[in-house]
């Protein structure tokens, strides 16, 4: 990387972290762009809120051991996880307040918004959002 350049910043939703651990369509990119968090190429950031979705969803469709291995596997990955303050709370709400999506993606929106960075998911729920100043999105399972 050049010297001056600043990292490019990404936030996961959990979309794309359940789809890397079931290994479904486009996985590969979530797991390179981990890995290039991990040399240090990237930055990475997940929502608190994302990860306790991912940890319910796990649960309700396998059970609470395996939502306990995906918890421990998502502390080890290098992504900072954002606890959301009241603030982060509020904006995320006034998101949810104007589209169409799940609460929980409403925090990855903001997230998104606030880190300036890009999103990575292979939800469509977020195609409603396109338009908003300061969220970009990029989808690893475009077809």
């Amino acid at each position: 990387m050049k010297v001056g350049t600043s990292k490019k910043r990404i936030v996961f939703d959990s979309f794309a972290l359940i789809a890397l651990f079931r290994q479904e369509s486009g996985y590969e990119i979530v797991r390179d762009l981990l890995v290039k968090i991990a040399n240090d190429e990237s930055e990475g950031y997940i929502s608190a809120i994302n990860v306790v979705e991912i940890y319910y969803m796990i649960a309700r469709k396998s059970n609470i051991k395996n939502s306990g291995i995906a918890l421990d596997a998502i502390r080890q990955m290098p992504l900072e996880i954002i606890e959301p303050d009241l603030k982060f709370c509020i904006e995320a709400a006034l998101i949810k307040s104007k589209y169409s999506l799940s609460y929980a993606d409403a925090f990855a929106a903001a997230l998104t918004i606030s880190k300036k960075a890009t999103l990575i998911t292979g939800d469509k729920e977020f195609v409603t959002l396109e338009n908003e100043p300061g969220f970009k999105v990029k989808y690893f399972n475009k077809s």
